[in-house]
């Protein structure tokens, strides 16, 4: 594994999480990396400059690699390695989670159409996460042939461990007449938190509790503030990832009101590893692939509060059901072997 750029702790609370941390639980144990020499000017993940690493092709020919796996191509390390690897007859792979729904503008996305459609078969094999992901490769006329599923996962035996050490510890959910609807996330645009608390404040028995922080935290808490909701929003701060696992299992239901630019949304795989289902926008990635209605959760139309407000009542109704066996099961769909076996699939097609 190569690595262009180590975030710190303060480029951390300025891409959004609100606060400087560290992560506590080990990111680069386990397997061989590497971080390669940055030259930009302006070394980090903010703009397509900021990882610039030109020994990564000298090292791939150096050390004799026969693939690279690729995660995008929206910094210049990406093209450095394309490149050198394209030259050298290196296999080339890539993996991301990009969807047609992060574009609106039907100018954009004309625009886009046909560089994408130029590079994007020229990959020998592309790793797609989910639906939304395939529909998009398939859009810019990669042959089904070079396709292979390799899902977005989280460790779901981590998550669900510690979600039934957290209910050992204090009991799953509490038994009241009030439905603990969960958001966590960064408090940025895209994850369009308003609209969760709008809807809460048409469903008296909704309890919100926000996991995070970032830029938006003062307009929510004066949202939070108003009669129609005041004393039913808690927040929670920011949660390492140790923390979390305890807020997801003691929540009824997670909340993901996000836009088209949330490519998947890993914390839906986090709740439901720890057996709590979901309400997510239909512009997110991963609902298509983990929202079953009535079974794994709920969808609703992005932006729409009203049809939030409905799902927010429709799962307090059905609360207390046996949600935690079909949400476990979807979300073993998604897992680290499942996508171990797409990475393997593809390298021994080419």
């Amino acid at each position: 594994m190569f690595y262009a750029h180590k975030q710190t702790a303060k480029g951390q609370a300025e891409a959004g999480f609100g606060v400087e941390f560290e992560w506590d639980v080990p990111v680069l144990e386990g397997y061989p990396y590497r971080f390669l020499k940055n030259v930009s000017r302006r070394p980090g993940l903010d703009w397509f400059w900021g990882c610039d690493c030109p020994e990564i092709g000298e090292i791939l020919v150096r050390e004799g690699f026969t693939h690279v796996l690729l995660i995008g191509w929206h910094k210049k390390v990406f093209w450095q390695a394309f490149w050198a690897a394209k030259k050298a007859g290196i296999k080339l792979l890539s993996r991301g989670d990009s969807q047609l729904g992060m574009t609106t503008s039907p100018l954009k996305r004309a625009v886009k159409y046909l560089p994408y459609r130029f590079l994007l078969p020229r990959f020998d094999a592309h790793l797609f996460v989910g639906q939304r992901n395939f529909a998009y490769l398939r859009h810019y006329e990669v042959p089904k042939e070079r396709l292979f599923f390799s899902p977005h996962f989280v460790d779901n035996e981590w998550w669900s461990g510690r979600a039934k050490a957290a209910d050992a510890g204090g009991g799953k959910r509490e038994v009241e007449r009030s439905v603990k609807f969960l958001f966590a996330g960064k408090f940025i645009p895209k994850k369009r938190v308003m609209d969760l608390l709008e809807a809460a404040a048409k469903v008296p028995e909704a309890r919100v509790v926000l996991v995070g922080d970032g830029p938006l935290r003062g307009q929510l808490e004066e949202r939070a503030s108003r009669p129609d909701l005041k004393g039913r929003v808690e927040f929670a701060g920011f949660k390492n990832q140790q923390e979390l696992p305890a807020y997801l299992a003691r929540a009824d239901c997670l909340v993901l009101p996000s836009d088209g630019t949330e490519t998947w949304g890993l914390i839906v795989n986090e709740a439901m590893a720890c057996g709590t289902p979901a309400i997510v926008s239909r512009a997110c990635g991963c609902e298509p692939d983990l929202i079953v209605e009535g079974e794994t959760g709920y969808s609703f139309p992005l932006g729409d509060t009203h049809a939030l407000t409905d799902r927010l009542r429709l799962f307090g109704q059905n609360k207390d059901r046996d949600w935690g066996s079909a949400v476990r099961k979807k979300v073993a769909e998604y897992s680290m072997a499942q996508a171990t076996d797409g990475l393997m699939k593809a390298i021994r097609s080419n």
